[in-house]
Protein backbone atom coordinates (compact mmCIF):
# COMPACT_ATOMS: atom_id res chain seq x y z
CA UNK A 1 0.00 0.00 0.00
CA UNK A 2 1.29 3.51 -1.15
CA UNK A 3 2.00 5.69 1.85
CA UNK A 4 1.00 9.50 2.11
CA UNK A 5 2.15 11.83 4.74
CA UNK A 6 -0.38 12.84 7.69
CA UNK A 7 -2.87 14.89 6.90
CA UNK A 8 -2.22 15.78 3.28
CA UNK A 9 -5.28 13.85 2.13
CA UNK A 10 -6.65 14.10 -1.19
CA UNK A 11 -9.13 16.26 -2.61
CA UNK A 12 -9.13 14.80 -6.28
CA UNK A 13 -12.09 12.02 -6.21
CA UNK A 14 -10.28 10.13 -8.21
CA UNK A 15 -7.26 9.91 -6.19
CA UNK A 16 -9.02 8.89 -2.70
CA UNK A 17 -11.41 6.13 -4.86
CA UNK A 18 -7.38 4.46 -5.59
CA UNK A 19 -6.32 4.55 -2.05
CA UNK A 20 -9.42 3.12 -1.12
CA UNK A 21 -8.84 0.21 -3.64
CA UNK A 22 -5.75 -0.24 -2.20
CA UNK A 23 -7.87 -0.99 0.98
CA UNK A 24 -10.31 -3.35 0.04
CA UNK A 25 -7.90 -6.16 0.10
CA UNK A 26 -6.36 -5.11 3.32
CA UNK A 27 -9.16 -5.07 5.15
CA UNK A 28 -10.53 -8.52 3.97
CA UNK A 29 -7.15 -9.93 4.79
CA UNK A 30 -7.62 -8.50 8.21
CA UNK A 31 -11.17 -9.70 8.88
CA UNK A 32 -10.53 -13.57 7.12
CA UNK A 33 -7.30 -13.59 8.73
CA UNK A 34 -7.47 -12.35 12.28
CA UNK A 35 -10.76 -11.57 13.36
CA UNK A 36 -10.19 -7.41 12.67
CA UNK A 37 -13.83 -5.93 12.23
CA UNK A 38 -12.89 -2.80 10.89
CA UNK A 39 -15.97 0.55 10.95
CA UNK A 40 -16.37 4.12 10.94
CA UNK A 41 -18.81 5.18 13.49
CA UNK A 42 -20.93 1.79 13.31
CA UNK A 43 -20.68 1.86 9.33
CA UNK A 44 -18.99 -1.77 8.25
CA UNK A 45 -15.79 -1.37 5.99
CA UNK A 46 -16.16 -5.49 5.42
CA UNK A 47 -17.35 -6.05 1.57
CA UNK A 48 -17.70 -2.68 0.25
CA UNK A 49 -16.63 -1.26 -3.16
CA UNK A 50 -13.77 1.55 -3.06
CA UNK A 51 -16.30 4.00 -4.02
CA UNK A 52 -18.33 3.33 -0.84
CA UNK A 53 -15.31 3.48 1.45
CA UNK A 54 -14.57 6.94 0.20
CA UNK A 55 -18.73 7.82 0.66
CA UNK A 56 -18.04 6.47 4.13
CA UNK A 57 -15.30 8.03 5.21
CA UNK A 58 -17.19 11.64 3.76
CA UNK A 59 -20.14 10.49 5.86
CA UNK A 60 -17.74 11.32 9.31
CA UNK A 61 -18.29 14.67 8.44
CA UNK A 62 -21.69 14.62 9.98
CA UNK A 63 -20.65 12.90 13.24
CA UNK A 64 -17.30 15.17 13.74
CA UNK A 65 -17.34 18.10 11.81
CA UNK A 66 -14.81 16.82 8.87
CA UNK A 67 -14.16 14.09 6.51
CA UNK A 68 -12.05 11.30 7.97
CA UNK A 69 -9.19 11.53 5.56
CA UNK A 70 -8.73 8.17 3.84
CA UNK A 71 -4.47 8.18 3.78
CA UNK A 72 -5.08 8.28 7.54
CA UNK A 73 -7.23 4.97 7.49
CA UNK A 74 -4.00 3.77 5.26
CA UNK A 75 -2.02 4.59 7.86
CA UNK A 76 -4.02 3.02 10.61
CA UNK A 77 -4.36 -0.15 8.44
CA UNK A 78 -0.51 -0.44 8.03
CA UNK A 79 0.09 -0.34 11.47
CA UNK A 80 -2.42 -2.69 12.75
CA UNK A 81 -1.15 -5.20 9.95
CA UNK A 82 2.54 -5.30 11.52
CA UNK A 83 0.68 -5.94 14.99
CA UNK A 84 -0.35 -9.62 13.51
CA UNK A 85 -3.16 -8.81 15.87
CA UNK A 86 -5.70 -11.13 17.52
CA UNK A 87 -9.76 -10.51 16.51
CA UNK A 88 -11.13 -7.35 17.54
CA UNK A 89 -14.20 -4.75 16.47
CA UNK A 90 -11.98 -1.11 15.40
CA UNK A 91 -13.79 1.77 14.61
CA UNK A 92 -11.22 3.88 13.26
CA UNK A 93 -12.63 6.94 13.15
CA UNK A 94 -13.36 7.19 16.58
CA UNK A 95 -9.62 6.14 16.68
CA UNK A 96 -8.61 8.62 14.87
CA UNK A 97 -10.02 11.13 16.88
CA UNK A 98 -8.56 10.03 19.75
CA UNK A 99 -5.27 10.27 18.25
CA UNK A 100 -5.67 13.57 17.36
CA UNK A 101 -7.12 14.07 21.05
CA UNK A 102 -4.06 12.79 22.45
CA UNK A 103 -1.92 15.33 21.10
CA UNK A 104 0.92 13.06 19.42
CA UNK A 105 2.07 13.22 16.22
CA UNK A 106 3.46 9.65 14.95
CA UNK A 107 -0.15 8.02 13.93
CA UNK A 108 1.46 4.56 13.35
CA UNK A 109 2.96 4.45 16.66
CA UNK A 110 0.41 5.89 18.45
CA UNK A 111 -1.98 3.23 17.18
CA UNK A 112 0.65 0.56 17.71
CA UNK A 113 0.87 1.62 21.26
CA UNK A 114 -3.17 1.95 21.62
CA UNK A 115 -3.54 -1.46 20.10
CA UNK A 116 -1.00 -3.29 21.91
CA UNK A 117 -2.87 -5.80 23.56
CA UNK A 118 -3.89 -7.84 20.88
CA UNK A 119 -0.78 -7.57 19.20
CA UNK A 120 0.79 -11.36 18.01
CA UNK A 121 -2.85 -13.07 19.09
CA UNK A 122 -3.26 -13.92 15.57
CA UNK A 123 -6.22 -16.93 15.59
CA UNK A 124 -5.05 -20.47 14.53
CA UNK A 125 -5.87 -21.25 11.16
CA UNK A 126 -8.90 -23.81 11.77
CA UNK A 127 -10.91 -21.07 14.04
CA UNK A 128 -13.09 -22.38 16.55
CA UNK A 129 -16.60 -20.74 15.69
CA UNK A 130 -19.99 -21.41 17.04
CA UNK A 131 -22.75 -23.57 14.27
CA UNK A 132 -25.96 -21.92 14.33
CA UNK A 133 -28.84 -23.55 12.63
CA UNK A 134 -32.56 -21.14 11.60
CA UNK A 135 -35.28 -22.88 12.64
CA UNK A 136 -37.35 -21.47 9.96
CA UNK A 137 -36.78 -19.42 6.72
CA UNK A 138 -38.87 -16.07 6.75
CA UNK A 139 -38.24 -12.99 6.77
CA UNK A 140 -35.47 -12.62 9.82
CA UNK A 141 -34.47 -16.20 9.08
CA UNK A 142 -33.34 -15.29 5.81
CA UNK A 143 -32.00 -11.69 7.12
CA UNK A 144 -29.94 -13.88 9.84
CA UNK A 145 -28.68 -15.73 7.16
CA UNK A 146 -27.42 -13.47 4.98
CA UNK A 147 -25.46 -11.46 7.84
CA UNK A 148 -23.78 -14.84 9.02
CA UNK A 149 -22.57 -15.41 5.19
CA UNK A 150 -21.34 -11.67 5.12
CA UNK A 151 -19.33 -12.96 7.82
CA UNK A 152 -18.62 -16.68 6.98
CA UNK A 153 -14.54 -16.28 6.55
CA UNK A 154 -14.41 -15.10 10.09
CA UNK A 155 -12.78 -18.13 11.59
CA UNK A 156 -13.95 -17.29 14.69
CA UNK A 157 -17.46 -16.52 14.03
CA UNK A 158 -20.43 -17.91 13.85
CA UNK A 159 -21.45 -20.61 11.21
CA UNK A 160 -24.59 -20.84 9.68
CA UNK A 161 -24.72 -24.84 9.23
CA UNK A 162 -28.74 -25.13 8.51
CA UNK A 163 -31.98 -24.40 8.29
CA UNK A 164 -35.15 -26.51 9.01
CA UNK A 165 -38.33 -25.84 7.25
CA UNK A 166 -41.76 -28.07 6.09
CA UNK A 167 -41.30 -29.14 2.79
CA UNK A 168 -43.59 -27.06 0.62
CA UNK A 169 -43.68 -29.36 -2.24
CA UNK A 170 -40.88 -30.88 -5.00
CA UNK A 171 -39.63 -27.41 -5.57
CA UNK A 172 -38.29 -26.48 -1.97
CA UNK A 173 -35.30 -26.19 -2.38
CA UNK A 174 -34.91 -23.98 -5.39
CA UNK A 175 -37.65 -21.94 -3.92
CA UNK A 176 -35.64 -21.54 -0.57
CA UNK A 177 -32.68 -20.71 -2.14
CA UNK A 178 -34.58 -17.95 -5.18
CA UNK A 179 -36.10 -16.35 -1.85
CA UNK A 180 -32.29 -16.05 -0.64
CA UNK A 181 -31.37 -14.82 -3.71
CA UNK A 182 -33.69 -12.18 -4.28
CA UNK A 183 -35.48 -9.69 -1.86
CA UNK A 184 -38.20 -7.27 -2.86
CA UNK A 185 -36.69 -4.93 -0.51
CA UNK A 186 -33.31 -5.30 0.48
CA UNK A 187 -32.41 -6.21 -2.68
CA UNK A 188 -30.16 -9.24 -4.57
CA UNK A 189 -27.69 -11.36 -2.12
CA UNK A 190 -24.22 -9.94 -2.33
CA UNK A 191 -22.73 -13.19 -4.36
CA UNK A 192 -23.43 -16.68 -5.73
CA UNK A 193 -26.12 -18.89 -4.38
CA UNK A 194 -26.27 -22.60 -6.19
CA UNK A 195 -28.00 -26.01 -4.77
CA UNK A 196 -27.48 -29.42 -4.69
CA UNK A 197 -30.71 -31.12 -4.88
CA UNK A 198 -29.12 -34.78 -4.03
CA UNK A 199 -27.42 -33.60 -0.31
CA UNK A 200 -30.59 -30.66 0.30
CA UNK A 201 -28.00 -27.91 0.24
CA UNK A 202 -27.83 -24.37 -0.14
CA UNK A 203 -24.08 -23.31 -1.44
CA UNK A 204 -24.17 -19.28 -0.44
CA UNK A 205 -20.58 -17.94 -1.11
CA UNK A 206 -18.67 -21.18 -0.60
CA UNK A 207 -20.51 -21.92 2.46
CA UNK A 208 -22.86 -25.10 2.31
CA UNK A 209 -26.00 -24.27 4.23
CA UNK A 210 -28.33 -28.02 4.88
CA UNK A 211 -31.91 -28.02 4.58
CA UNK A 212 -33.43 -30.15 6.65
CA UNK A 213 -36.82 -30.80 6.46
CA UNK A 214 -38.75 -31.84 9.85
CA UNK A 215 -42.19 -30.57 11.36
CA UNK A 216 -40.99 -31.99 15.18
CA UNK A 217 -38.36 -29.72 17.09
CA UNK A 218 -37.75 -32.10 18.91
CA UNK A 219 -36.68 -35.49 16.74
CA UNK A 220 -33.99 -33.88 14.82
CA UNK A 221 -30.31 -35.01 14.88
CA UNK A 222 -28.51 -32.39 14.02
CA UNK A 223 -25.07 -34.96 14.87
CA UNK A 224 -25.62 -36.71 12.10
CA UNK A 225 -24.80 -33.39 9.62
CA UNK A 226 -21.90 -32.80 11.63
CA UNK A 227 -23.42 -30.09 13.81
CA UNK A 228 -22.74 -29.94 17.36
CA UNK A 229 -23.25 -27.54 20.01
CA UNK A 230 -25.60 -25.80 17.90
CA UNK A 231 -27.51 -22.81 18.50
CA UNK A 232 -30.82 -22.43 17.47
CA UNK A 233 -32.61 -19.94 16.27
CA UNK A 234 -36.22 -20.12 16.11
CA UNK A 235 -38.04 -17.68 14.01
CA UNK A 236 -41.00 -19.31 13.57
CA UNK A 237 -42.63 -17.97 16.49
CA UNK A 238 -44.96 -20.45 16.78
CA UNK A 239 -43.72 -21.49 20.42
CA UNK A 240 -42.96 -18.39 22.94
CA UNK A 241 -42.39 -19.94 26.38
CA UNK A 242 -39.68 -22.27 27.98
CA UNK A 243 -41.99 -25.59 27.22
CA UNK A 244 -42.33 -24.48 24.07
CA UNK A 245 -38.95 -23.72 22.89
CA UNK A 246 -37.15 -26.71 24.96
CA UNK A 247 -37.77 -29.01 22.47
CA UNK A 248 -35.10 -27.96 20.96
CA UNK A 249 -33.27 -28.88 23.35
CA UNK A 250 -34.16 -33.01 22.83
CA UNK A 251 -32.39 -32.67 19.69
CA UNK A 252 -29.18 -34.25 18.92
CA UNK A 253 -26.58 -31.71 18.58
CA UNK A 254 -28.41 -28.74 19.58
CA UNK A 255 -27.46 -26.95 23.07
CA UNK A 256 -28.87 -23.52 23.46
CA UNK A 257 -32.25 -21.96 21.52
CA UNK A 258 -32.86 -18.14 20.56
CA UNK A 259 -36.26 -17.37 19.63
CA UNK A 260 -36.70 -14.06 17.46
CA UNK A 261 -39.83 -12.81 19.40
CA UNK A 262 -41.02 -12.00 22.67
CA UNK A 263 -40.85 -14.81 24.76
CA UNK A 264 -43.48 -15.33 27.81
CA UNK A 265 -43.62 -16.35 31.24
CA UNK A 266 -39.57 -17.12 32.29
CA UNK A 267 -37.92 -16.46 29.00
CA UNK A 268 -35.56 -13.63 29.19
CA UNK A 269 -36.13 -10.92 26.96
CA UNK A 270 -32.95 -9.58 25.88
CA UNK A 271 -32.27 -6.35 24.23
CA UNK A 272 -28.85 -6.49 23.12
CA UNK A 273 -26.90 -3.33 24.69
CA UNK A 274 -29.04 -3.30 27.57
CA UNK A 275 -29.68 -6.65 29.19
CA UNK A 276 -27.49 -8.80 26.86
CA UNK A 277 -24.70 -9.48 30.39
CA UNK A 278 -27.39 -11.22 32.11
CA UNK A 279 -27.48 -14.22 30.17
CA UNK A 280 -25.83 -16.63 32.03
CA UNK A 281 -24.26 -19.99 31.07
CA UNK A 282 -27.20 -21.40 32.64
CA UNK A 283 -29.57 -20.19 29.68
CA UNK A 284 -30.84 -22.22 27.24
CA UNK A 285 -33.50 -20.50 26.23
CA UNK A 286 -33.56 -16.40 25.33
CA UNK A 287 -35.48 -14.29 23.65
CA UNK A 288 -34.25 -11.36 21.21
CA UNK A 289 -37.52 -9.86 22.20
CA UNK A 290 -39.21 -7.75 19.48
CA UNK A 291 -37.75 -5.02 16.41
CA UNK A 292 -39.86 -2.24 18.68
CA UNK A 293 -38.83 -3.42 21.77
CA UNK A 294 -35.28 -3.28 20.37
CA UNK A 295 -35.48 0.45 18.90
CA UNK A 296 -36.96 1.65 22.18
CA UNK A 297 -35.54 0.72 24.97
CA UNK A 298 -32.40 2.17 24.26
CA UNK A 299 -33.49 5.59 23.51
CA UNK A 300 -35.33 5.16 26.90
CA UNK A 301 -32.93 3.98 28.94
CA UNK A 302 -30.33 6.87 27.84
CA UNK A 303 -33.45 9.60 28.53
CA UNK A 304 -34.36 8.01 31.85
CA UNK A 305 -30.99 7.49 32.82
CA UNK A 306 -30.14 11.19 32.53
CA UNK A 307 -33.50 12.66 32.50
CA UNK A 308 -35.55 10.77 34.56
CA UNK A 309 -39.06 9.50 32.83
CA UNK A 310 -42.12 9.52 35.09
CA UNK A 311 -44.46 8.55 31.91
CA UNK A 312 -44.73 7.87 28.96
CA UNK A 313 -46.86 6.65 25.85
CA UNK A 314 -45.15 4.65 22.79
CA UNK A 315 -46.99 5.51 19.36
CA UNK A 316 -45.53 2.87 16.88
CA UNK A 317 -46.24 3.50 12.80
CA UNK A 318 -45.17 0.39 11.63
CA UNK A 319 -44.92 -1.53 8.08
CA UNK A 320 -47.31 -4.17 7.56
CA UNK A 321 -46.09 -7.65 7.99
CA UNK A 322 -47.39 -11.12 6.48
CA UNK A 323 -49.72 -11.47 9.79
CA UNK A 324 -52.33 -8.90 7.73
CA UNK A 325 -54.17 -9.87 4.59
CA UNK A 326 -53.72 -8.67 1.26
CA UNK A 327 -56.69 -7.72 0.51
CA UNK A 328 -59.94 -7.95 2.96
CA UNK A 329 -60.84 -11.53 4.16
CA UNK A 330 -60.99 -13.28 7.44
CA UNK A 331 -58.22 -12.98 10.00
CA UNK A 332 -58.87 -14.26 13.69
CA UNK A 333 -57.06 -10.91 14.80
CA UNK A 334 -58.99 -7.54 15.32
CA UNK A 335 -58.59 -5.17 11.78
CA UNK A 336 -55.95 -7.54 10.63
CA UNK A 337 -58.41 -8.81 7.84
CA UNK A 338 -58.37 -5.42 6.22
CA UNK A 339 -56.21 -4.99 3.15
CA UNK A 340 -52.66 -4.28 4.57
CA UNK A 341 -51.50 -2.40 1.17
CA UNK A 342 -54.44 -0.18 1.20
CA UNK A 343 -55.17 0.89 4.44
CA UNK A 344 -53.98 2.41 8.11
CA UNK A 345 -54.78 -0.55 11.18
CA UNK A 346 -54.35 0.21 14.11
CA UNK A 347 -53.26 -2.90 16.13
CA UNK A 348 -51.86 -3.81 19.38
CA UNK A 349 -48.72 -3.57 20.41
CA UNK A 350 -46.54 -4.86 23.36
CA UNK A 351 -43.42 -3.45 23.38
CA UNK A 352 -44.45 -0.62 25.74
CA UNK A 353 -44.98 -3.21 28.38
CA UNK A 354 -41.98 -5.45 27.12
CA UNK A 355 -39.22 -2.50 27.78
CA UNK A 356 -39.71 -3.25 31.34
CA UNK A 357 -38.60 -6.66 31.02
CA UNK A 358 -35.46 -5.43 29.83
CA UNK A 359 -35.78 -2.09 31.84
CA UNK A 360 -37.18 -2.71 35.16
CA UNK A 361 -36.78 0.71 36.13
CA UNK A 362 -39.36 1.65 33.58
CA UNK A 363 -42.12 -0.77 34.41
CA UNK A 364 -45.41 0.61 35.49
CA UNK A 365 -44.73 3.97 33.27
CA UNK A 366 -45.67 3.34 29.69
CA UNK A 367 -48.23 3.03 27.19
CA UNK A 368 -48.31 2.22 23.60
CA UNK A 369 -50.09 1.57 20.84
CA UNK A 370 -49.44 0.89 16.78
CA UNK A 371 -50.49 1.60 13.71
CA UNK A 372 -49.74 -0.62 10.93
CA UNK A 373 -49.14 1.20 7.26
CA UNK A 374 -49.01 0.37 3.70
CA UNK A 375 -45.02 -0.07 3.89
CA UNK A 376 -43.33 -2.71 3.50
CA UNK A 377 -40.19 -2.46 5.85
CA UNK A 378 -39.04 0.88 8.05
CA UNK A 379 -41.02 1.79 11.10
CA UNK A 380 -41.38 4.87 13.41
CA UNK A 381 -41.47 4.76 16.99
CA UNK A 382 -43.00 8.17 18.72
CA UNK A 383 -41.51 8.48 22.32
CA UNK A 384 -44.61 10.94 24.46
CA UNK A 385 -42.30 11.68 27.21
CA UNK A 386 -43.22 13.12 30.70
CA UNK A 387 -39.89 13.89 32.29
CA UNK A 388 -38.44 14.76 35.67
CA UNK A 389 -36.73 17.52 34.41
CA UNK A 390 -36.93 20.42 32.29
CA UNK A 391 -34.81 20.28 29.05
CA UNK A 392 -34.51 22.32 25.80
CA UNK A 393 -34.49 20.73 22.25
CA UNK A 394 -30.98 21.44 22.01
CA UNK A 395 -30.00 19.79 24.98
CA UNK A 396 -31.71 16.72 24.23
CA UNK A 397 -30.54 16.46 20.92
CA UNK A 398 -27.05 17.11 21.97
CA UNK A 399 -27.20 14.58 24.34
CA UNK A 400 -28.99 12.06 22.28
CA UNK A 401 -25.96 12.94 19.59
CA UNK A 402 -23.34 12.25 21.79
CA UNK A 403 -24.76 8.90 22.94
CA UNK A 404 -24.90 8.26 19.40
CA UNK A 405 -21.24 8.56 19.04
CA UNK A 406 -19.37 7.88 22.20
CA UNK A 407 -21.71 5.70 24.32
CA UNK A 408 -21.78 1.19 25.19
CA UNK A 409 -24.76 1.98 22.90
CA UNK A 410 -23.19 3.26 19.76
CA UNK A 411 -24.17 0.27 18.22
CA UNK A 412 -27.80 0.53 18.85
CA UNK A 413 -28.82 4.00 18.36
CA UNK A 414 -27.69 6.51 15.55
CA UNK A 415 -28.71 10.02 15.66
CA UNK A 416 -29.59 12.22 12.17
CA UNK A 417 -30.14 15.95 11.43
CA UNK A 418 -31.97 15.97 7.98
CA UNK A 419 -34.92 17.88 6.77
CA UNK A 420 -34.67 15.70 3.66
CA UNK A 421 -34.71 11.79 5.28
CA UNK A 422 -37.61 9.43 4.33
CA UNK A 423 -38.32 6.08 5.82
CA UNK A 424 -36.36 4.39 3.10
CA UNK A 425 -33.53 6.20 3.80
CA UNK A 426 -33.32 3.89 6.76
CA UNK A 427 -33.18 1.16 4.96
CA UNK A 428 -30.26 -1.31 5.62
CA UNK A 429 -29.43 0.36 9.11
CA UNK A 430 -27.38 -1.65 11.72
CA UNK A 431 -28.99 -0.08 14.17
CA UNK A 432 -31.84 -0.43 16.78
CA UNK A 433 -32.82 3.07 16.38
CA UNK A 434 -32.23 6.35 14.80
CA UNK A 435 -33.52 9.63 16.63
CA UNK A 436 -34.60 11.78 14.04
CA UNK A 437 -33.24 15.25 15.79
CA UNK A 438 -35.37 17.93 13.69
CA UNK A 439 -38.62 16.36 14.96
CA UNK A 440 -37.67 16.52 18.48
CA UNK A 441 -40.04 18.33 20.24
CA UNK A 442 -39.87 19.64 24.02
CA UNK A 443 -41.58 21.90 26.10
CA UNK A 444 -40.83 22.33 29.78
CA UNK A 445 -40.61 18.55 31.46
CA UNK A 446 -42.37 17.30 28.27
CA UNK A 447 -40.51 15.68 25.02
CA UNK A 448 -41.30 13.99 22.03
CA UNK A 449 -38.62 11.85 20.66
CA UNK A 450 -39.16 10.27 16.93
CA UNK A 451 -36.85 6.91 16.10
CA UNK A 452 -36.67 5.67 13.15
CA UNK A 453 -35.92 1.66 12.52
CA UNK A 454 -35.22 -1.01 9.74
CA UNK A 455 -37.85 -3.49 11.29
CA UNK A 456 -36.66 -6.31 9.59
CA UNK A 457 -32.39 -5.48 9.29
CA UNK A 458 -31.72 -3.49 11.81
CA UNK A 459 -33.28 -5.96 14.30
CA UNK A 460 -31.75 -8.91 12.93
CA UNK A 461 -28.58 -7.36 13.69
CA UNK A 462 -29.55 -7.10 17.11
CA UNK A 463 -30.34 -11.31 17.16
CA UNK A 464 -26.95 -11.83 15.60
CA UNK A 465 -25.18 -9.68 18.62
CA UNK A 466 -27.32 -11.99 20.68
CA UNK A 467 -26.25 -15.01 18.91
CA UNK A 468 -22.59 -13.57 19.69
CA UNK A 469 -23.15 -13.63 22.71
CA UNK A 470 -25.12 -16.78 23.40
CA UNK A 471 -21.54 -18.07 21.72
CA UNK A 472 -19.47 -16.47 23.52
CA UNK A 473 -18.08 -14.72 20.92
CA UNK A 474 -17.27 -11.21 21.98
CA UNK A 475 -14.31 -8.93 20.63
CA UNK A 476 -12.80 -6.59 22.47
CA UNK A 477 -13.06 -2.94 21.01
CA UNK A 478 -11.01 -0.22 20.01
CA UNK A 479 -11.06 2.87 21.12
CA UNK A 480 -12.23 1.66 24.39
CA UNK A 481 -15.30 3.03 25.81
CA UNK A 482 -16.60 2.97 29.32
CA UNK A 483 -19.25 1.40 30.38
Amino acid sequence: MTKKPANSDPKDWSEKVAIAEGLVPVIGRLYRAHGIVLSVHGRSLLNLSPIDIVRIHRFARHMDGTELPIVETALVLDALTALKPGPASIDVARLYAAFRASGQSDLGAWVSNELSSIANQQPEAEGNGRDVVLYGFGRIGRLVARILLARASDIQGLRLRAIVVRKGGDTDLVKRASLLRRDSVHGPFNGSITIDEEKNLIIANGTAIQVIYADNPATIDYTAYGISDAIIVDNTGKWRDESGLAQHLQSAGASRVLLTAPGRGSVKNIVYGINHKTITDDDNIVSAASCTTNAITPVLKVINDEYGVSYGHVETVHSFTNDQNLIDNFHSGDRRGRSAVLNMVISETGAANAVAKALPELAGKLTGNAIRVPTPDVSMAILNLTLDSEVTKDELNTYLRNVALNSPLRHQIDYIESAEVVSTDFLGSRRAGIVDGLATITSGNHAVVYVWYDNEYGYSHQVVRVIEKMGGIVRPFFPRVKD
